[in-house]
């Protein structure tokens, strides 16, 4: 049985209704940043559920329905590019996790959040695990749900801009990406906070 199912197992022995959370997303040049929180069923148990970096896309596609159809309840937050250029990536990271855990529609008993910080909110009901996606089977899932969503939103986005080569990156900062960009300019759905210190962009005021 996965040692993250296990984990998972002592924790609910004092908190039954336990929530996942973890992110995609915070390096990209473009696009959101985005959050999910899952509570899993407590029979739920899958020796696949893992890190979703671990995972192939194909397995990770898979997975997303399996974990929506196992699930008590989850929610999946997208943060844009203004609301990341307004409050900073971390602080929006932190909103998306704080909403998140407020869209699920019932309270859990506590949160596992990836990571080594706790917004603010959901302090008094939430731990943070460092490697979590690798520890947790609630937050490994909750990794899976926002890599999925993310992916899936960056590969509308190409379709309406080809010319980015935005699936191949996903935004990340790749070269080719930087091409790109100064070959077309800087749209709407760029992060301007992570390209303030570029120089000879263009910017395209839509």
């Amino acid at each position: 049985m996965s040692a993250l199912y296990d984990f998972d197992c002592r924790m609910r022995e004092k908190y039954p209704l336990l929530c996942g959370v973890d992110e995609a997303g915070r390096g990209p040049l473009c696009g959101p940043v985005c959050v999910a929180a899952v509570i899993l069923r407590p029979d739920y148990v899958s020796d696949y559920v893992n890190d979703s970096k671990k995972l192939s896309e194909k397995k990770r596609e898979l997975l997303f329905d399996e974990i929506i159809e196992n699930s008590i309840a989850h929610s999946i937050v997208f943060i844009g590019p203004e609301t990341i250029d307004e409050l900073n990536i971390l602080e929006a990271t932190m909103k998306g996790m704080t909403d998140s855990v407020m869209n699920l529609g019932i309270r859990p008993d506590r949160v596992l959040i990836d990571g080594n910080r706790i917004p603010g909110p959901l302090k008094d009901i939430s731990d943070y695990v460092i490697k979590g996606d690798a520890t947790s089977m609630s937050i490994a899932a909750a990794s899976i749900l926002a890599k999925v969503s993310r992916d899936r939103y960056m590969l509308e986005l190409d379709r309406m801009y080809p010319e980015y080569g935005i699936a191949k990156h996903k935004g990340y900062p790749t070269k080719a990406h930087y091409d790109a960009l100064y070959e077309h300019g800087v749209r709407s759905f760029y992060r301007k906070s992570f390209l303030k210190n570029r120089e000879g962009l263009r910017w395209i005021d839509e």
